[in-house]
């Protein structure tokens, strides 16, 4: 324990030389030098928090290391069941027996300009959990949250695949709808918003939420007016079963998908009828690795091959969530920062994507942040998980997903 701790020391000392050079905005990292106070959470998982003064005050840090080496220990996705749902981040941990957690992707938190249609709560990007495809990404136009880094889509995930090693790709959508007349592309996966023109696939991992919000907005203006020119279709056990001119709401039983259609795409939909045979088929694919991801989930990368990504944002400073990929993909460092009032001036993107690197990470990964910010970890004992961090509302915000720590054989 102490060699460890010795090289976080290293690596905080490293920050404020590595920072000075790049013109990052860390000056020190913690009070007089302060080291980091590590807690073993199970084998395989550790627990630690540490002060760093950053460009806008000094902010308090809390990080689980998890050590993927371990057979013992899993990582997976924390949600609530189906996509289309929030719950705080302790519930889904205790929900599904995780050791620690942190809360995940940034998502569809509210519709303010679309008046009387609901928010689906339902995260940006791709989501992976136990190896199956939950979901694909909105558009670039729809997402929620800051502005994504140059070069960077809403297909970006951090992922853990069956290797057991963790890794930055994208997860892209390949599928289709086909009929005996023709074959059409899908364009969406269980997501809060459609592209212009396309149809979407709903099955029952989407929940109950109404499928409306998955016809509003542009490609480049999520604000924009609901499309007038939609139509959905349901097929049951290889057929059309029922259609109807607007996207309906509901939970949808298994073995049982609901294609929703917007401009071009409803165009199409509408050539359906009852009884007519429709296979759907629909997959999510990574553009870099031939290894299948077990769990994925999104947001956007800071910090590749232990470079951050040019123009990262460092003026604006939030409370934030991210994770670090360090060993080659054998460990994972869950990061979140503190929203307590004398901690709540944070870190820029540019600054966490620093103290990532300066923590061991080659790569890195941001996710939602602000009220968003949970991390929780249970005692060795417990029968629940404790909230680590002061979440910056005063109480844990519903969040679509997160990233949950698992031990056991």
């Amino acid at each position: 324990m102490t060699r460890r701790v010795g090289r976080f020391r290293t690596a905080l000392t490293v920050l404020v030389a590595w920072s000075a050079l790049t013109g990052a905005a860390l000056v020190t990292a913690g009070p007089a030098g302060a080291a980091a106070r590590f807690r073993t959470v199970a084998p395989g998982v550790r627990y630690s928090q540490f002060d760093i003064s950053a460009a806008h005050g000094v902010t308090h840090a809390h990080l689980v290391t998890v050590d993927l080496g371990n057979p013992h220990v899993r990582v997976g996705l924390l949600h609530p069941g189906v996509v289309a749902a929030r719950d705080v981040v302790s519930h889904l941990a205790d929900a599904q027996r995780a050791v620690a957690g942190i809360n995940g992707d940034f998502f569809n938190i509210s519709e303010t300009q679309h008046p009387g249609v609901e928010a689906t709560g339902s995260a940006v990007g791709p989501a992976v959990a136990n190896g199956r495809a939950l979901k694909a990404a909105v558009p670039r136009g729809q997402r929620f949250g800051p502005g994504l880094p140059a070069g960077t889509t809403t297909e970006d995930v951090l992922g853990v695949g069956t290797d057991r090693k963790a890794r930055l790709d994208r997860l892209s959508l390949t599928g289709s709808m086909t009929t005996p007349e023709e074959q059409l592309p899908l364009r969406g996966l269980n997501q809060y918003a459609l592209p212009q023109g396309s149809i979407g696939a709903y099955t029952s991992d989407w929940g109950s939420a109404s499928r409306v919000r998955a016809t509003c907005g542009t490609d480049t203006n999520r604000g924009a007016p609901c499309s007038d020119d939609t139509y959905e279709v349901t097929i049951r056990n290889g057929r059309v079963v029922a259609a109807a001119d607007a996207p309906g709401r509901g939970s949808i039983p298994r073995g049982t998908t609901v294609l929703v259609g917007r401009e071009a795409g409803a165009q199409h939909l509408r050539k359906l009828f009852e009884g007519e045979p429709v296979q759907v088929q629909h997959r999510l694919v990574a553009a870099s690795s031939g290894v299948p991801f077990l769990f994925a989930i999104g947001g956007f990368p800071v910090l590749r091959h232990g470079t951050p990504l040019p123009g990262l944002d460092d003026e604006t400073s939030a409370v934030r969530t991210a994770v670090g990929i360090a060993d080659g993909g054998r460990q994972l460092l869950l990061l979140a920062t503190d929203g307590g009032a004398a901690y709540r001036s944070g870190l820029t993107v540019a600054e966490i994507a620093a103290v990532l690197r300066a923590s061991g990470a080659t790569d890195g990964f941001n996710l939602d942040g602000g009220g968003s910010t949970t991390l929780v970890t249970r005692a060795p004992g417990a029968r629940t998980v404790t909230v680590r961090n002061h979440p910056s509302g005063g109480a844990e915000r519903p969040v679509a997903d997160g990233v949950g720590v698992f031990s056991g054989s």
